[in-house]
């Protein structure tokens, strides 16, 4: 397949077991499992916090593996990235059935690589992805999601929704990984300031009210 020459090995490696799986082969999808399951767990975590919840959404996630393994398509997308995009919708889904809303987890896991675009955040409880999570109002995050370029969108989406490092998501997009931190940077940047706008604006509302 011409989409999977670029690919690293362990994507290839993965592809053939979605493909074996896709065929009605258990051990194959035993081994998928084990080399995915950490990862996706992660990827459920990050928006269902509640643990015992993310591990029920997790077993969902490779029964809706297990029966979609043949329509994987290697044109389309990556076999990881196919995965955690499974693992993403499911772990929204079970928060809708809570009526909550998704919230992202603060303590994103970045290779040692990635460390340096946090460094100038001196308060982590400050932070952006904080923010997002207290933000008491989807329509506030998509408002402010609104406000980035398509790049800086995609760049967040694929880090802190689909779980991906900033080396990953530079390879999915085919872009310098300098580039992609900058973009990653200045999104996050710019949703601390909208959300903390929107948040002050919240406060007033309240306090006009009393």
């Amino acid at each position: 397949m011409p989409a999977t020459t670029d690919w690293s090995e362990k994507s290839r490696d993965l592809s053939r077991l979605l493909a074996r799986a896709g065929l009605g082969d258990r051990a194959a999808f035993a081994t998928l499992y084990d080399r995915t399951s950490s990862h996706l767990f992660a990827v459920v975590l990050r928006i269902n916090r509640d643990r015992g919840q993310a591990e029920d959404v997790l077993q969902e996630v490779y029964v809706n593996v297990w029966r979609a393994a043949r329509t994987f398509d290697a044109a389309q997308s990556q076999p990881l990235t196919w995965l955690t995009s499974i693992a993403r919708n499911r772990a929204i889904d079970s928060l809708r059935r809570a009526a909550t809303q998704p919230q992202v987890q603060i303590n994103h896991t970045l290779d040692e690589e990635d460390s340096d675009v946090y460094d100038t955040m001196a308060d982590p409880a400050s932070g952006p992805l904080e923010m997002l999570s207290r933000a008491s109002e989807a329509r506030e995050l998509t408002h402010c999601m609104d406000g980035l370029s398509a790049q800086q969108r995609q760049s967040v989406a694929l880090a802190f929704y689909d779980g991906l490092t900033h080396a990953e998501v530079a390879s999915h997009l085919g872009q310098p990984l300098g580039t992609v931190k900058s973009w990653v940077r200045r999104a996050l940047a710019t949703l601390k300031g909208c959300l903390e706008q929107a948040r002050q604006r919240d406060e007033r509302d309240i306090e006009g009210v009393r």
